[in-house]
């Protein structure tokens, strides 16, 4: 067997057993698969920021130099979600999931044993290519394989699994740092990761099969087909039900060329934020020269103007601009990265005011989670609460106003798990009512023909305000020390939070799709346009 034969064996994917593909309840058990992978993404997004401190004592390093643990990792997985997305399209959602999981576990072990700082940085941005695979994935695995009718269900048992992993995070992180060690914070992905792989094998559906692959340089003629692979799919019974069954012939089927992924369009976002968060990174005590701010924010600024130049020209733009130019959908992303940054600058600079007043990590640990565990059951039930007639721009404005009363309290009670739980649950409780709604605002005023392009908007958004919630946090602690700088960057997040109030917009129409080639506009003044060149405003 040749390396072409192999790898083509390889990427195949297998359908489930009949046993449980058959089974009427088997969706549930692909959503309980994806649900594995969503856990063990925000599990390890949230459990690094205890570990900091121990990071730090280990490899005798400063905060600037241990943060970028976590933030080669929010890289990667920025850089890395949309090329994935479609590459995922020709390999297949189920191999790429499955594959996600053996990246991350891998990546993980490997973390365990790193020797020095800059080699676990280097495991962690692999495993970032594992969260990658598994994150571009998860919604359409269970779109793939749940009925219509179970739909909102099953994306709120994946929901509240993320907001499972990202509440027991810092508490497990603490209790691990503190009774074993910093490398069981990643060496306990190991287990979860294999148990992934083998639930994937076995219970999610087929996504991909010979016949999906665009067709080779030589492929075989109609005539040279045996007669079943001619033979309507209505026809054949492997082909009847939710899930393709049985091997098929690869024919020859004729393909609409799509347009090339924007590898331009990546490396230019991957260089800006890199450069942005190097200068937040050096002004925060990385050891490089006081001139490389200003460098660095020159290039961040100059790799920013010519992504907007390249995603204007581009045919299959990572960041549509004719989308981002939509009333509501520039607001609603920016809402998303600051509700990501509210979320994660306390849980890095919770554990670092709380261990400093004198608390054990593991009770830092314990404590900070109270954040993330308000935050996703706001996020999954929370909104029952509130008055049934609320708009999601109220729900949003409400979110934001309980989040800067919460983190405004955070700033000035003393640092005592008694003094700051409340304002974390008011905090928590807040962004899990803003961010749901402020999502829903967005994908609101996309068209369901761009919806894909805009959850990908959506995503790197999130991504981003995490990245630069633990960089901005770093860079207060280290101008104005732990605990004045904690409580100085706390106010400012306060009064980002009443800035988000001011941002949030009602959705505004969706783009009118109208069905010929060039896809969505809308007409009239300042329409906007899809084709060869992507979405844009005229």
């Amino acid at each position: 067997m040749n390396a072409t034969a192999l790898a083509a064996r390889l990427l195949t994917e297998r359908p489930r057993p009949r046993g449980i593909a058959g089974w009427r309840h088997a969706h549930w058990l692909a959503v309980g698969t994806v649900c594995l992978g969503a856990f063990l993404g925000q599990l390890d997004a949230s459990v690094i920021a205890l570990v900091f401190p121990a990071l730090g004592r280990h490899f005798d390093a400063g905060f600037a130099a241990v943060e970028w643990v976590a933030l080669a990792y929010l890289l990667v997985l920025v850089a890395l979600l949309a090329p994935i997305g479609w590459l995922s399209d020709l390999v297949g959602r189920k191999t790429m999931y499955i594959g996600g999981f053996a990246v991350f576990g891998l990546s993980s072990l490997g973390a365990g044993f790193a020797g020095s700082l800059w080699i676990l940085v280097g495991c962690r941005a692999v495993q970032a290519v594992g969260a990658a695979m598994m994150q571009a994935n998860s919604v359409a695995l269970v779109a793939r394989g749940v009925p219509g009718h179970a739909m909102r269900r099953a994306l709120g048992i994946q929901a509240a699994a993320q907001g499972l992993g990202l509440a027991l995070g810092p508490s497990l992180g603490g209790l691990l740092v503190e009774h074993a060690s910093w490398q069981w914070v990643f060496w306990v992905n190991v287990p979860i990761a294999v148990f992934g792989i083998v639930a994937g094998w076995y219970l999610l559906p087929r996504t991909r099969t010979c016949a999906d692959r665009p067709a080779a340089a030589a492929v075989p003629t109609v005539s040279a087909v045996p007669a079943a692979a001619v033979v309507p799919a209505a026809r054949r019974p492997e082909l009847r039900g939710p899930e393709l069954r049985g091997p098929e012939p690869c024919a020859a089927q004729p393909r609409t060329p799509e347009p090339r992924f924007d590898l331009p369009g990546m490396l230019l976002l991957t260089g800006a934020t890199t450069s942005l968060l190097l200068a937040l990174s050096t002004a925060s005590g990385l050891p490089l020269p006081g001139w490389a701010v200003a460098v660095l924010l020159a290039a961040a600024a100059v790799l920013a103007l010519a992504l907007v130049r390249q995603e204007r020209r581009a045919a299959r733009p990572i960041l549509a601009p004719g989308l981002v130019n939509t009333p509501g959908v520039r607001s609603g992303l920016a809402v998303a990265l600051i509700g990501y940054l509210l979320l994660f600058c306390p849980l890095v600079l919770g554990p670092v005011l709380l261990t400093g007043a004198g608390m054990s990590t593991a009770a830092a640990g314990l404590v900070v989670t109270l954040l993330p565990a308000a935050f996703a059951v706001a996020a999954t039930v929370g909104g029952g609460l509130l008055p049934r007639g609320w708009s999601d721009v109220t729900r949003c404005r409400f979110g934001s106003g309980l989040a800067a009363a919460g983190l405004l309290l955070f700033a000035v009670l003393p640092a005592s798990g008694a003094a700051v739980a409340a304002p974390l649950l008011v905090a928590g409780y807040g962004l899990g009512l803003l961010l749901p709604a402020n999502n829903a605002l967005v994908m609101r005023a996309i068209p369901a023909e761009c919806s894909a392009v805009g959850g990908g908007m959506v995503n790197m958004a999130r991504s981003l305000g995490t990245a630069l919630g633990m960089a901005l946090s770093v860079l207060g602690v280290h101008l104005a020390g732990a605990a004045s700088g904690g409580r100085t960057v706390l106010v400012v997040l306060a009064a980002v939070a009443v800035a988000a109030v001011a941002l949030t917009r009602p959705a505004a129409a969706p783009i009118r799709p109208v069905g010929d080639r060039n896809g969505p506009h809308r007409s009239g003044p300042g329409r906007t346009v899809s084709g060869p060149k992507g979405l844009r405003t005229r």
